[in-house]
């Protein structure tokens, strides 16, 4: 995400850090090294000047002498600050502890329609209890879409597919909408903000009395986004904005700046295709993340959305960890929570010090090709050799048939079962894991990798 402007913001920082005299010609080469990344970022030209001139007058300033302030620690305070309160300064978080109605607006092509189904799977993972309306009564399938969407992450859609009314559609499920804490509303789009369009969505804020009013505007558009969302704040008094399509492009530092400058709050920001690539934007956390810093915050949001464990399994599994009855069929189940995190990339980013780490990118992918293989190992084992591994140990020949049936080799099985029985033992010495890995467990995780990994 952003990483060319993630690396050219190390290198603006490690310059400053790393000078012995912060002289003009210094100065210079560092605010020409930031213009370029926040440009090619597609921040607004102006702000980006405003910016220039700021760092430019702080390096020089008389005001820190004599106050125990380490100049080039003042700039890059300064720098990460300024920066922050483009990004539209701290974070904003929609209030769900009542009964709420949430609607979303957004043009065609932004993915709204998706976004909203997106937020019912994470404030359902939240206690929330979620439902989805649709009147998108133009779009073409739409209420198809959504309803595929609500039967995948299994929550109630109300939709009428006959009915070209929105406002009939809504008062036939008014009553039923009533049970459930948190009602997401998917609307029509259009390819611009017309006439109809503005009437419709009047109508229906006159109507329904949503708590939230939301935007949904696609990261590609860049400084676009800036006219996008002041339209539809004259238009519509939009509450915020919801930032699709930040895993692919590098315009976004264009729409978040966009959307600072109006001063919608960028409430949430879309990281993927998968229901559960949906992040609360803060922007402190978005930069330490692209400096290589990690956020933790973000992946434990992550956790909790991607995990399929509820509560129970979660008891259910400590129990047996405690008790040292760990089988395959358990691992297979982390595995599966992993992988629906997303790449091992985007979890790696997330972890203070991994996203500075010097990994080999064919490294990490290599390690999600050994969980998927190892994922199809355990699918062609019998419930026994699950729930009793070492049987494969004794007999090989079990070991050859799961390699052939499951397209893996006979190490990738050895391998596994390696893991396995290191995963096993840690969990089952008795010592507490709750608090972290101990030394002890960490020398027995080092002697498992054949390379170091520079932090």
């Amino acid at each position: 995400m952003l990483s060319s402007l993630g690396n050219a913001l190390k290198k603006t920082f490690d310059k400053i850090a790393g000078t012995v005299f912060l002289d003009k010609k210094t100065i210079d080469a560092v605010v020409k090294e930031l213009q370029r990344a926040l440009i090619e970022a597609d921040v607004n030209v102006a702000m980006v000047a405003e910016l220039s001139e700021k760092i430019r007058k702080e390096a020089t300033s008389e005001k820190i002498k004599g106050k125990g302030i380490d100049r080039r620690e003042h700039l890059i305070k300064l720098l990460h600050d300024e920066i922050e309160n483009m990004l539209g300064g701290e974070k904003k978080e929609l209030k769900t502890e009542k009964k709420t109605k949430i609607m979303l607006l957004g043009l065609y092509g932004t993915g709204k329609t998706t976004t909203t189904a997106k937020l019912a799977l994470y404030y359902s993972k939240r206690g929330k209890k979620p439902c989805l309306l649709g009147l998108d009564v133009h779009r073409p399938a739409a209420p198809e879409q959504l309803e595929q969407l609500g039967e995948k992450i299994k929550i109630p859609v109300f939709i009428d597919k006959k009915e070209k009314d929105p406002i009939k559609i809504y008062k036939s499920f008014e009553k039923q909408l009533k049970d459930y804490d948190l009602v997401l509303i998917d609307t029509a789009g259009r390819h611009s903000l017309d006439k109809d369009l503005i009437d419709e969505i009047k109508d229906l804020k006159k109507e329904i009395k949503p708590d939230y009013v939301i935007l949904v505007i696609a990261a590609d558009i860049g400084q676009a986004a800036k006219t996008q969302a002041s339209e539809f704040q004259k238009a519509a008094n939009i509450d915020g904005v919801i930032v699709t399509r930040m895993d692919s492009s590098a315009k976004g530092g264009g729409a978040l700046t966009a959307c600072s400058e109006t001063k919608a709050p960028v409430f949430f920001i879309g990281t993927g295709e998968k229901m559960h690539d949906i992040e609360t934007f803060a922007p402190s956390s978005f930069i330490s993340r692209i400096l290589g810093l990690g956020d933790l915050e973000s992946l434990v949001e992550k956790v909790k959305t991607a995990t399929e464990f509820d509560e129970k399994k979660q008891k259910q599994l400590k129990k047996k960890l405690q008790e040292g009855k760990f089988t395959l069929r358990d691992l297979q189940e982390q595995l599966k929570s992993v992988k629906s995190m997303g790449s091992l990339s985007k979890i790696t980013e997330m972890i203070p010090g991994l996203g500075k780490a010097k990994i080999p990118e064919n490294l990490l992918g290599a390690q999600e090709d050994k969980l998927k293989s190892w994922n199809h190992a355990i699918d062609s084992m019998t419930e026994e050799e699950i729930e009793n591994p070492e049987l494969l140990e004794k007999e090989t020949k079990r070991i050859q048939r799961i390699a052939k049936g499951s397209g893996t080799s006979t190490s990738d099985i050895r391998q596994l079962l390696k893991q396995y029985k290191m995963l096993k033992e840690l969990t089952s010495s008795g010592e507490d894991m709750s608090k972290g890995l101990s030394q002890k467990q960490m020398q027995k995780l080092a002697k498992k990798f054949g390379k170091k990994i520079r932090l």
